[in-house]
Parts: C-alpha cells; sequence; structure tokens
C-alpha cells in the first residue's frame, strides 16, 4: 500500500505512460473534453484540487523539461497568480503561446487531468525532459 507520494491510482497509471519528451495536460473544471484523450478528474468542488496544487503533488517524481501555458493567463491574472506559478517552476522553461494555439497540443498529450481550479487559463501543459 503506498503511504506517500500520488495515491490516485488513475493518475499513476497516466503519469506511468509519460515518456521522453511526451505531454501530460492538467486542465481547470471548464476545459474542454477531448473524448480521444485519456482524462482523469480529480475535481471535487470550486478550486479543489486547483491546477497548481496537482502540479505540487507530481513535481517530485516527474521530470519536466518544459511547460506551456496561455498568453491569456498572464491578461487575465494578477501579478501574485503569475508569480505563484513562475516559483513552482524556477528553472523550467515557461513558454507562453496564444490559447488556440496552446490548444492545438492538447490533442497530442498522453492525457489529462481535470482540476475544479476556477482561475481563467490556469491550464498547463507540461513537457517531460
Amino acid at each position: 500500500m503506498l503511504k506517500t507520494g500520488i495515491l490516485n491510482p488513475a493518475v499513476l497509471s497516466l503519469l506511468a505512460r509519460v515518456r521522453h519528451t511526451n505531454t501530460l495536460v492538467i486542465a481547470d473544471r471548464g476545459f474542454p473534453f477531448w473524448p480521444h484523450i485519456e482524462t482523469v478528474d480529480l475535481s471535487l468542488v470550486d478550486d479543489i484540487p486547483t491546477v497548481l496544487q496537482v502540479l505540487d503533488a507530481i513535481r517530485p517524481d516527474f521530470v519536466i523539461g518544459r511547460v506551456y501555458a496561455a498568453e491569456e493567463f498572464k491578461q487575465q491574472n494578477d501579478k501574485t497568480r503569475q508569480r505563484a506559478l513562475s516559483a513552482r517552476l524556477a528553472d523550467i522553461p515557461l513558454v507562453f503561446e496564444p490559447h488556440l494555439e496552446f490548444k492545438k497540443r492538447v490533442p497530442h498529450a498522453i492525457g489529462l487531468i481535470r482540476t475544479g481550479d476556477t482561475i481563467q487559463y490556469a491550464n498547463l501543459i507540461i513537457e517531460s525532459a
């Protein structure tokens, strides 16, 4: 029995299948459903969990090479939220691109983790190193 780290078996299974340069989407509650992409829905209620909480949970065991986010995140969220994201990534490159371009990357992801996040454009695509 697992006592620490990720306990959710569906999330563990999804993470175990991500290989070098594969991507994983961590999405807010309003992100569109993609029927052909495996989705693990962790949403419980508003903001539980958040995208950043899920990122924090997988960081210790996931080697991230790059992170993609929507350019609109910077336009719709204050500097405090922007710094919270940047602080969690430290030296990991964070690439901002228009939301429409961001969504073009989604079909190539190994899977998607849906959260209860209500922050506008909080979605991330993390690429394994």
